[in-house]
């Protein structure tokens, strides 16, 4: 298989790789941040971009890349006096940096991320020590280059424990005039000498107005009510909405919610014709979305209960209506909570010993039945 088709582990199917994104929507106050950082001469060798993942940090990364490889030095005042301090973090895309990064081959960029197993023709599950070691190549050819150097780890999830120490050396042992871009879905299991060695980017999740623009930038045009529920039901997370629009996540949604809203008294037919529609192997990736859906609205149950009111906007029609008359007080609310992590470690188990789909569902509904 050559490169170019060999599947990139760091791409949400169904989006533009975050390198080719034009646009981040939503997160400037870490754009200023580091700009900030930048502009005072406080330019840390290590960064840890943070948050769920889908929010954004890869495409902060890759454009934090180009701005760094792309923007000169700030220098002497010379004869004509000094440029003005950057504000935006944006570089054309017609400038040579860009196109550079955008084919992978400019040579002071490199980008770490799990390799490709050809054997298993699949990626490896764990970004190794082998990979780390192949920035020692980079930094002893990039050496003789001068300029900036930017490394960005997709993502530090991954790293097995021999490849978290070696990159926690570089961050000890930082090579001159190089920025380390570290991409972190949970930054909590990650060594604490990391995360206290870099400096942390946290970004957020994204509001219906910024969900709307980024989907739209993806190629994916919503409805204002659509973006908004979208927004509700990825926590505000692109990469998370995206998968929703794959696997028509809105529809089973809506579908999840008029089946609770039968409870107690339960419509059968409609959980065992919900369960059937995610039987079969081909069925897999809408099942593990059911399973999502149906943790997020355990979770809406109990914080209905537990503030009082039901989470606004609507995800779904009727939604409020149901949620406010099954976890009607703080005492239901916390008897949700409990049954959503039962029902978790339910699902995972019966994940693990290949339950069929459809009684795997079934089992789960009628758990939900006791509660109401």
């Amino acid at each position: 298989m050559s490169d170019s088709e060999i599947p990139q582990p760091d791409k949400v199917e169904g989006a533009p790789h975050p390198r080719e994104t034009v646009r981040l929507f939503g997160q400037d106050k870490a754009e200023q941040d580091f700009l900030a950082a930048y502009n005072a001469g406080r330019l840390h060798h290590g960064w840890l971009l943070t948050g769920p993942k889908g929010l954004g940090k890869a495409t902060l990364a890759w454009r934090i890349a180009r701005f760094l490889l792309a923007t000169p030095e700030p220098s002497d005042d010379g004869l004509f006096g000094a440029p003005p301090p950057p504000d935006t973090l944006e570089i054309s895309p017609d400038h040579p940096v860009a196109h550079r990064v955008q084919a992978l081959s400019d040579p002071g960029l490199f980008l770490l991320r799990r390799a490709w197993d050809d054997k298993a023709k699949r990626h490896k599950t764990q970004l190794t020590v082998d990979e780390v070691r192949r920035l020692k190549n980079f930094f002893s050819l990039s050496s003789a280059e001068g300029g900036r150097r930017v490394v960005i780890v997709d993502c530090m999830d991954e790293l097995n424990v021999s490849a978290a120490n070696a990159i926690l050396k570089l961050l000890e042992e930082p090579p001159a005039r190089t920025t380390m871009l570290l991409i972190a879905h949970q930054p909590s299991r990650l060594l604490p000498t990391i995360r206290s060695r870099c400096r942390e980017l946290r970004l957020a999740p994204l509001d219906a107005e910024d969900m709307a623009r980024a989907l739209g930038q993806a190629g994916a045009e919503v409805a204002t009510e659509d973006a908004q529920a979208l927004a509700a039901l990825s926590s505000g997370s692109v990469g998370a909405a995206i998968r929703l629009l794959n696997f028509d996540g809105l529809a089973l949604y809506a579908q999840i919610v008029r089946l609770l809203d039968t409870l107690p008294r339960l419509d059968r037919a409609g959980a065992i014709a919900l369960g059937e529609s995610v039987a079969g192997k081909t069925n897999e990736p809408r099942l593990e979305l059911l399973l999502t859906l149906m943790d997020t609205l355990l979770g809406r149950l109990a914080r209905t209960g537990v503030m009082g009111t039901p989470p606004m906007p609507e995800a779904a029609p009727g939604e409020a209506a149901m949620l406010s008359r099954l976890a009607p007080d703080a005492a239901s609310g916390r008897a949700w909570a409990e049954i959503a992590q039962q029902a978790g470690d339910r699902a995972r188990h019966a994940r693990a010993v290949n339950v069929d789909p459809a009684a795997l569902v079934l089992d789960m509904i009628l758990q939900l039945r006791k509660v109401a």
